[in-house]
């Protein structure tokens, strides 16, 4: 295993996703790669198919629900995919103004109680969640489906409230963290909560539409940077915790 593992990158924005793979295991690091959308997964899961760094999970984005860019059909593809892979993401909620009307939230919810439902029928998934203003939802649908206790389930760049974190704790969840959630103050504290087994690394990157310059040695920065960072707030070095805890999940 990798001596680091960026648990929740989005391969499928890189012009060349098998390049980036191999400059990242070059670099001695492991990829979680999620996918916006099912053609998305199924255009770059032949590119790094040889890539023993990555692991590429199936996904179906809110963002992509809300803005109609997908529907029931992708929905509906998705979950067929659930049984070629164990890793799926990125699927989630979002109720935030900023990026979603509230007329998109019915659509989400069914498209993400589909999604979660199919993976605890099939059992030993590892799930990537966007949560944002929909923690409470979207723990609501994982429970009732019985995701959280047939499935692994980590919550990427979690933002919800104090009390919605301890109930995802509880739940068993885990929470991958980026240089960006650590330059808040909730999240500064919230790291100081959460079991430390539990607690992984990601960059989110990149961003949509990359330049040509940007490639494995962001990640890589990106990835030390949250490391010097939880290492200042909890006074420890966690890479040698985060790194276990990766390799258990994609194993």
């Amino acid at each position: 295993m990798p001596a680091l593992a960026d648990m929740h990158c989005h391969l499928d924005f890189f012009p060349d996703p098998g390049a980036i793979a191999d400059a990242a295991a070059a670099r001695g690091i492991a990829l979680l790669g999620v996918t916006c959308e099912p053609a998305a997964y199924e255009r770059v899961s032949p590119l790094v198919a040889d890539a023993e760094n990555v692991r590429l999970a199936a996904g179906l984005h809110p963002w992509w629900i809300a803005e109609g860019r997908a529907g029931a059909d992708a929905t509906e593809h998705l979950c067929e995919l659930i049984g070629c892979t164990r890793y799926v993401g990125e699927v989630g909620l979002d109720f935030s103004d900023k990026h979603t009307p509230p007329e998109s939230h019915g659509p989400q919810i069914a498209a993400f109680e589909r999604i979660v439902r199919t993976a605890a029928s099939a059992g030993g998934k590892l799930l990537s969640v966007h949560a944002v203003a929909s923690a409470s939802a979207a723990l609501d649908i994982l429970e009732a489906a019985g995701t959280l206790s047939s499935c692994d389930v980590i919550f990427h760049w979690f933002s919800g409230s104090t009390e919605e974190l301890w109930r995802a704790i509880r739940a068993g969840a885990y929470f991958s963290v980026n240089p960006m959630m650590l330059a808040t103050r909730r999240a500064r504290e919230y790291v100081k909560l959460i079991p430390e087994t539990r607690l992984l690394l990601e960059t989110d990157l990149p961003p949509e539409n990359p330049d040509a310059a940007f490639g494995a040695a962001k990640i890589e920065e990106s990835l030390k940077r949250s490391l010097t960072l939880l290492a200042t707030y909890l006074g420890r070095d966690v890479s040698a915790s985060a790194a276990e805890a990766s390799r258990l999940l994609l194993c």
